[in-house]
């Protein structure tokens, strides 16, 4: 665990620099895989596609460009088809399940909803301002140039546009990963994994921000729709290692506990008692070493 919060944050710490157009800030979340694959994907894909920030609006529409209007319009959306679809079941009153009229529920979860992220992006630019400089007052003492990894939220604010159409094409990545499930359900007999609002906003927008950095809005598009069906089909996959470990009917929709755990948890079901300790020891040297390492090959291309 220790060794995936420290990589994966250098990982992506080229196409953070790239976002916020600084090195001061790295980014710590446990989808960083699902980013970066997002970035590759845009690096490809979105060559000389312009940048989603600037989308421009017709004047009528123009109100779009505030995050927080264009949140709460789209999950109002959500709300009311999911309200419509439910109401389709016999025997089932929206009144008795919310107390409230299912229309007026909408309108209040999705202002709820974007009111809640609004607060998000307000902390985010509080610890832009005032906690990382007060980090780096303290790292200076302690590690030098040590960087604090932050969580997915911190990119929202360089492209609140990517934010938005992330969210979107991952959750459309999201169900057409599930149709392939059903569709390969026969053969290969894999669980099928509900796309989840939360995981999509987050991780999907996120996915939206890094694809946007690399390739524009092509990139946002492709690198989000790609992130939708790598948070689908991992945590497929992780399910049955999951259950030879005593976990049945249990998963992770984060990227990098998905890919990590279907390693270590094949790992730890093929290799037992001193063998498993050996892999978890050369886990945790093999970076120090490389650290230990590097002031040496510095110091022989200075030489140079």
């Amino acid at each position: 665990l220790g060794f995936t919060m420290v990589f994966f944050p250098a990982l992506a710490q080229k196409t953070m620099v790239k976002i916020t157009g600084e090195e001061s800030i790295a980014f710590g979340h446990f989808g960083t895989l699902g980013y970066v694959f997002s970035a590759w994907l845009g690096s490809i894909f979105g060559k000389e596609s312009k940048s989603t920030e600037e989308i421009k609006f017709p004047k009528r529409l123009s109100f779009l460009r505030d995050t927080s209007v264009a949140i709460s319009l789209t999950m109002f959306v959500f709300f009311v088809l999911v309200s419509v679809i439910a109401s389709f079941k016999e025997g089932f009153d929206p009144a008795m399940t919310t107390g409230i009229n299912w229309f007026l529920f909408s309108v209040i979860q999705s202002l709820t909803f974007a009111g809640g992220v609004y607060i998000v992006l307000a902390g985010v630019r509080l610890l832009i301002a005032e906690i990382v400089p007060a980090f780096k007052g303290i790292s200076e003492k302690i590690v030098p140039d040590a960087k604090p990894a932050l969580d997915c939220p911190i990119v929202f604010p360089f492209a609140e546009n990517a934010v938005l159409i992330g969210f979107l094409v991952s959750f459309a990545g999201g169900l057409a990963g599930l149709g392939i499930l059903i569709a390969l359900g026969s053969t290969l007999a894999l669980p099928l994994i509900l796309p989840g609002v939360i995981p999509h906003f987050f991780c999907g927008a996120t996915a939206g921000v890094f694809g946007n950095a690399t390739g524009g809005r092509k990139g946002a598009i492709i690198g989000a729709f790609g992130h939708g069906l790598l948070i689908t089909f991992l945590p497929a996959f992780l399910m049955p290692v999951l259950g030879t470990l005593g976990f049945a009917n249990t998963t992770f929709s984060d990227a990098d506990f998905t890919a990590v755990g279907i390693v270590m948890g094949n790992i730890a079901n093929y290799v037992q008692g001193y063998g498993l300790l050996a892999v978890s020891l050369l886990i945790f040297v093999a970076p120090i070493a490389l650290t230990l390492l590097q002031p040496k090959k510095d110091k022989v291309a200075q030489a140079n």
